[in-house]
């Protein structure tokens, strides 16, 4: 019997990968459930968001029902949305956690939902437990959020590890995050370089996503100095919008004399674009500092491109070492080790096979399975 099932989190109008993930388990869950997701009217307050903007310019997604109604800094709407989820009555309510400050609303919307002997099963999908840049009153959010929960869905051990300080006995799983298959199909090299003017002859490493300090573009931008990617020629693509102030990196690659060996796209990479930048690349580069897990590595698995990552957190985990890629240290040399010998060895050809078996395990389909067994059937 076809379950009533209510996410609580990011969606449209809203961009980025929350978005992203919220709309995409909507639509496999949609495939057996009745499935609605209710997002914000106010996610973040100005403090907390550097971009330069929160929403998104494409379409919104016909196929799902989305309703904006949960301000994240209004304590009056908590318990009036609390109120609603009761009366909607659902079997199975998702909430994504990914940020301490969401933890008094959505906490309070579950306890306010929960009163009066609710029988609905809580269901919280962790990208953090622990935050990459911490503040204070992080560990109290954190648990004030928890404590409604009924069982947990962690994308790497590294998340349920700091779970379990907090919440030791409830139920758990650990479900990586599954591929980004939405964004398009897989496009030839040629076409997508084309399509961004890019030289068809070059070798082109990847970085994409929100730049912020612990992604760590300051050593992959040291890396590119390194005479070893000198000597090769290799030229980077960095893809997303900054995050943080960008004149520090401004004056690194003055400094480090990169010339036009670095190319800047720094505007936000609306959804349809996303195919060419991965399909253009020779290499995809995660060179963070500190990580849980990244969505980043689900669309080059998509994509079928080649990763080099840290081995930081849970970054790695879904990253099988000299199979799909190459993990390394999080340090400009290891870094530059790591490419050369990509490229010295010649390990498209076999990294790519090994991706096309690899990504068939990360799944829409298990997490979706996971979640109606952890809320019991």
């Amino acid at each position: 019997m076809p379950k009533k099932i209510l996410i609580l989190g990011t969606a449209y109008p809203f961009r980025g990968g929350l978005a992203a993930y919220n709309e995409r388990l909507a639509t496999e869950l949609q495939l057996a459930d009745e499935v609605d997701i209710w997002t914000f009217t106010v996610q973040y307050p100005g403090f907390l968001f550097p971009g330069k903007s929160q929403y998104a310019t494409d379409p919104p997604p016909a196929h799902l029902r989305i309703r904006r109604l949960i301000n994240s800094v209004n304590p009056l709407n908590w318990w009036r949305i609390g109120r609603q989820v009761r009366r909607f009555n659902p079997d199975i309510v998702i909430v994504r956690y990914w940020l301490p400050f969401m933890g008094p609303c959505l906490g309070t919307i579950l306890r306010v939902a929960k009163r009066g002997g609710a029988r609905f099963k809580v269901i919280g999908l962790l990208d953090n437990v622990v935050p990459h840049e911490q503040r204070f009153g992080d560990k109290a959010f954190t648990r004030y959020f928890l404590k409604p929960v009924d069982a947990f869905i962690a994308m790497t051990r590294s998340v349920l590890n700091d779970l379990r300080a907090f919440e030791p006995h409830k139920p758990a799983s650990i479900i990586p995050h599954p591929i980004y298959d939405s964004y398009g199909p897989i496009l030839p090299r040629q076409e997508a370089r084309a399509y961004l003017q890019l030289d068809p002859q070059k070798r082109y490493l990847l970085f994409f996503g929100f730049i912020r300090p612990y992604k760590g573009l300051d050593l992959l931008l040291q890396a590119m100095a390194d005479e070893r990617l000198r000597r090769l020629d290799i030229h980077l693509v960095v893809a997303g919008e900054f995050y943080e102030d960008a004149a520090p990196y401004h004056q690194l690659l003055q400094q480090l004399q990169l010339g036009d060996r670095v190319l800047l796209h720094t505007d936000f990479i609306p959804n349809e674009a996303v195919k060419y930048y991965f399909c253009a690349a020779d290499l995809v580069v995660q060179p963070y500092k500190s990580a849980t897990q990244s969505g980043i590595s689900q669309i080059a698995y998509h994509f079928e491109r080649p990763m080099v990552v840290t081995d930081v957190g849970g970054l790695a985990e879904t990253i099988p070492d000299g199979k799909v890629g190459f993990r390394c240290a999080p340090e400009p040399a290891a870094i530059a080790a790591a490419v050369e010998r990509y490229f010295l060895d010649n390990r498209e050809a076999d990294m790519t096979a090994a991706l096309r078996v690899e990504k068939q395990q990360y799944s829409w389909h298990r997490l979706a399975k996971e979640i109606h067994s952890l809320a019991g059937g």
